[in-house]
C-alpha cells in the first residue's frame, strides 16, 4: 500500500511571473454569421465596438503585467480572426501553422503565415493534417499536451512532434461544448528543471483514459467545476503566476488565489458569444 504524497501550495512570493511575447488581432471586423461550435448563434446580436472595448482591456492587462503585444491586421469576411490562438504553435522560434476544420476560417491560416514571415520567422512549416494550433496544442515547458476529438485530427499530434521537436501527448475530448483543449485545460505555470508544470482542467470534458493519464501527469492539478468550464474559465491566460481570466469563473478564482496565483478577471462576454475567452484572443511566440 502506497501513501499519497500531500500536495504542496505555494504562496504568492513563490510563484514566479516570467515576461511573454503574445500576438493578437483586434476584432474589427467580429460577428456571429456562421455556426461552427455550440456557443455560436447567428440570431443573436453582436455589439461589434463592444467587443473591441473587451479586447483592448484584454491587451491592456498583458501590457499592465509587462508583457510584450504584437498584434495581425484583421481582414474583412474573416469574423473569427480575432482568436489567434488558432493559427500557429510556436515553440523555440519554429512555427507550425494552422489547418482548419471549418471552411469558412481556412483563410485565416494564410495571413497569419504571412506575419511569421514577415516578422522575420524563418522555420514555418504548414500542417498536412487539420491542426487549429494553441486551440489544442498546449504547451507545458517539457510536453506539448494536444486535443483532439472535434477539430485537430489526431495523425496532426504526430506531424506537431515532428515539426517542433518536443514530445507530445494525445487528449481526448468528449464533450462538444468544449471543442478545443484551450476551453478545457490551462497551463498555469510550466515545468522547470526544478519544479514540474501546474494546470488547472475540467474533467468532463475528456474521455475516462485520458482523465487517468491527467491525473497521473498532473496529480496537483486545480480541477475546475462545470460552472468554471461554461462560463469559459479555463480559457485563461498564465505568465506563471498572474493568471487572465473570465471574469464569472469565481470557483475557479478562489482556487487559483489558494494556490498562490494573483488573478486578473477581465469581461469577455461579447467574446464569447463565438466560443473565444482570452486564451483564444492570444498566441504565445515563444522564442
Amino acid at each position: 500500500m502506497t501513501t499519497a504524497s500531500p500536495q504542496v501550495v505555494l504562496s504568492v512570493a513563490e510563484r514566479v511571473p516570467t515576461t511573454r511575447r503574445y500576438l493578437m488581432c483586434e476584432p474589427r471586423h467580429f460577428t456571429v454569421e456562421y455556426v461552427i461550435n455550440p456557443w455560436m448563434d447567428p440570431s443573436k446580436p453582436v455589439d461589434t465596438d463592444l467587443a473591441i472595448a473587451q479586447w483592448t482591456a484584454l491587451k491592456s492587462a498583458y501590457e499592465s503585467l509587462g508583457h510584450t503585444v504584437e498584434t495581425i491586421e484583421p481582414v474583412p469576411g474573416l469574423p473569427d480572426m480575432v482568436f489567434s490562438a488558432n493559427s500557429g504553435t510556436v515553440i523555440d522560434g519554429r512555427v507550425l501553422g494552422a489547418r482548419f476544420r471549418a471552411a469558412q476560417r481556412s483563410a485565416e491560416a494564410d495571413h497569419y503565415r504571412r506575419w511569421f514571415l514577415e516578422a522575420g520567422y524563418r522555420d514555418v512549416t504548414m500542417p498536412s493534417r487539420i491542426n487549429e494550433a494553441e486551440g489544442d496544442f498546449a504547451w507545458t515547458g517539457s510536453l506539448l499536451l494536444a486535443g483532439t476529438g472535434y477539430r485537430t485530427d489526431p495523425a496532426a499530434h504526430a506531424e506537431a512532434q515532428e515539426v517542433l521537436g518536443v514530445p507530445v501527448v494525445s487528449l481526448q475530448l468528449v464533450d462538444p461544448r468544449y471543442y478545443h483543449l484551450d476551453v478545457a485545460l490551462v497551463v498555469l505555470s510550466e515545468a522547470t528543471a526544478t519544479r514540474p508544470a501546474h494546470i488547472a482542467y475540467y474533467p468532463e470534458a475528456f474521455s475516462a483514459g485520458t482523465q487517468r493519464v491527467l491525473a497521473r501527469l498532473f496529480p496537483d492539478a486545480i480541477r475546475a467545476t462545470e460552472a468554471d468550464a461554461a462560463c469559459l474559465g479555463l480559457n485563461a491566460v498564465s505568465d506563471g503566476r498572474n493568471v487572465v481570466i473570465a471574469q464569472e469563473s469565481t470557483h475557479l478564482i478562489t482556487e487559483l488565489q489558494a494556490n498562490g496565483y494573483t488573478v486578473l478577471p477581465v469581461d469577455i462576454s461579447e467574446l464569447r458569444k463565438s466560443g473565444g475567452g482570452p486564451k483564444c484572443c492570444t498566441m504565445e511566440l515563444r522564442g
